[in-house]
């Protein structure tokens, strides 16, 4: 088995990177999954983590090739602060046009330690749920973004680390159509029972789409994906 054949998923237990999990256990012979604590305010999402592996490792044979779980802590992130992701401040847009959600960094960093494990493990593809197409516009979620930071790693370590991005071209709605053809109503149902997307940690509601605040910008794009996609 190949580094190639290896992968490493940045996996938050949100929407995303539970499609991202099925998709990369749908491709590659041998999968691990890593986790970040940075001090977010939906930090519940890291305990939605564990059931969702669980649940994703009955589906189609994956548990054969699902690997070990990892989490690291990044409270410097949290130290720099000035964000409504951490902490209690108010979410809206900011004068330079981005959300007040916006981590300066955040993608970059995850990416950065991601490569660095997954260059310890021999796992040679990163793969991420960063999209340019129905996002809340992250500079750091752009394609060519990633480009510059994949041959920046890959010179800085002496590697052959790819990052791939699945959802970088699809809008939340093909998401959902993604899950279904990867892993049938199976991975749609415990995508909306166990993942969660919502900003302000709201595991309380439970609509449709899942469990959320429905009035984050997290929840407003998973909402309408999920009505688009279902009304196809």
């Amino acid at each position: 088995m190949s580094e190639q054949d290896k992968a490493l998923i940045l996996f938050s237990g949100g929407q995303d990177s539970t499609a991202c999990l099925a998709y990369a256990l749908d491709k590659f012979d041998h999968v691990e999954t890593l986790g970040f604590d940075y001090g977010q305010t939906h930090k519940i999402e890291l305990a939605c983590r564990a059931a969702l592996r669980a649940e994703i490792s009955k589906l189609n044979g994956w548990g054969a090739k699902l690997g070990d779980d990892h989490t690291l802590s990044l409270p410097a992130l949290a130290e720099i602060g000035g964000t409504a992701l951490i902490g209690d401040g108010e979410i809206k847009m900011m004068e330079n046009n981005l959300p007040s959600t916006f981590v300066p960094g955040r993608n970059l960093l995850f990416l950065t330690y991601g490569a660095a494990l997954a260059y310890r493990r021999g796992l040679g593809v990163l793969v991420g749920g960063m999209c340019e197409t129905d996002y809340s516009g992250y500079p750091d979620c752009r394609r060519d973004t990633l480009d510059a930071l994949e041959t920046a790693l890959n010179k800085g370590m002496e590697s052959n680390t790819s990052i791939d991005t699945p959802l970088m071209h699809i809008d939340k709605a093909a998401t959902w159509e993604l899950a279904q053809q990867l892993g049938g109503d199976a991975l749609v149902a415990l995508t909306i029972e166990h993942s969660h997307t919502c900003y302000r940690g709201d595991r309380d509601t439970r609509h449709a789409w899942g469990y959320g605040c429905n009035d984050c910008p997290a929840c407003e794009l998973r909402a309408a994906g999920y009505e688009k996609w279902t009304s196809q």
